[in-house]
């Protein structure tokens, strides 16, 4: 890609098979005029929500060697798919070769190439969360219900499908609107939040057994569990939201060898990411109390155990990120990056950051910029 231009106008119209229709080129730009230093992470792919019900998730791409950012990849790569990308991205992986999108309120996960974002298939499941991947299985938590607040909501499930033939093999019942997962000696923990009950939230983490596809357990954690994450020596990190009023967001440590809470931190997480031995943690707590978000960045150490640094943005940019909803890191030379959602309906920013902290550069993204994956193959479009 070392030849192709760093601006593409943003409006650039060309013929497809959808007849009339106008399609919109990738939009980039040069962002890195200093790229870091990365011998196998060649890039980053970024999810863009968008607002629920207007269609609007796209992909995003930040090519490392050229330090060019292009906008909207998917609907260049793919004008034979009609209504592009679909209704609000939810989670962005990669594996065998393939990149998986998983498209919330249009009910499937997209399957595209890695190295080309071109479509080779889908899966059809219904209010899909996030995926996970064991051998040549993926593992997709489903809400299992339409997209709405019911407290009657029935439980979510578990979908195993195929990664090779994109069939579903196997379900299993969990608890009430399960969201990420986390795979460990053979076993799925997946945190249940229970958010259409409110307020009867969930409190638990199902336990799957991978063998049998069938619930072995259940742990009784904390309400509207979220995020998940497990270190090297084995313990879990699940994050609650809390009620956004009495009871606040924290972390809780599971030890996967027993199967039992251990702890807390005592630190508000809506994203982390673990790097190595560290976890980066950003907290945008909204408070129906307050009626406004309470935003901290905070760096864990999982080998200590302890808070290292209350804010790991040291450089005073944290002032201008309104809205921090996503933290990815790359885990080759250690530079970070924050999605910045602003206001939820106007294009958003992503902001790339040295290791220590200071800011690298800053571009504009879709609209709701809230997950990413590092690649390491050359991607071409």
């Amino acid at each position: 890609m070392k030849s192709r231009l760093y601006i593409i106008p943003a409006l650039l119209l060309m013929a497809s098979c959808r007849g009339e229709l106008p399609i919109m080129r990738a939009e980039g730009e040069l962002v890195d005029n200093n790229p870091g230093s990365s011998k196998n992470i060649k890039g980053l792919y970024l999810l863009n929500e968008g607002n629920m019900g207007s269609n609007k998730s796209t992909i995003d791409f930040f090519e490392i060697e050229s330090g060019s950012y292009f906008r909207n990849i998917y609907a260049q790569q793919n004008p034979e798919v009609v209504k592009e990308l679909g209704d609000v991205g939810n989670d962005i992986q990669i594996y065998d070769g393939k990149l998986f999108a998983v498209i919330n309120c249009s009910h499937f996960i997209e399957v595209m190439d890695v190295r080309t974002a071109r479509h080779i298939g889908k899966v059809d499941i219904t209010n899909c969360r996030y995926i996970r991947f064991n051998g040549d299985k993926a593992y997709v938590s489903s809400y299992a219900g339409p997209v709405q607040i019911d407290p009657e909501a029935r439980p979510g499930k578990i979908v195993e499908f195929d990664i090779n033939t994109l069939k579903i093999e196997r379900e299993v019942v969990v608890g009430y609107q399960p969201e990420e997962m986390v795979i460990t000696d053979g076993k799925l923990y997946v945190a249940n939040s229970g958010g259409y009950r409110f307020p009867n939230y969930d409190r638990t983490v199902s336990v799957v057994d991978l063998k049998t596809f069938q619930v072995i357990n259940t742990i009784d954690v904390a309400i509207n569990l979220h995020r998940m994450e497990i270190d090297r020596y084995g313990r879990i990190y699940v994050s609650s939201r809390g009620d956004y009023e009495g009871t606040g967001s924290d972390v809780f440590v599971i030890d996967s060898k027993t199967d039992k809470v251990v702890g807390s931190l005592g630190i508000a997480a809506s994203d982390m990411c673990l790097s190595g031995d560290s976890i980066y943690m950003i907290s945008t707590e909204w408070s129906n109390i307050t009626g406004a978000n309470e935003i901290a960045y905070t760096l864990y150490d999982v080998k200590q155990q302890k808070i290292v640094s209350g804010n790991f943005i040291t450089d005073g940019t944290d002032d201008e990120i309104r809205l921090p909803y996503g933290v990815a890191v790359n885990p080759e030379n250690k530079e970070f990056f924050i999605c910045d959602a602003t206001n939820y309906v106007t294009p958003g920013y992503l902001y790339c950051f040295t290791p220590d902290g200071k800011k690298k550069w800053k571009v504009r993204t879709g609209d709701i910029p809230a997950h990413m994956v590092f690649t390491e193959e050359n991607v071409e479009f």
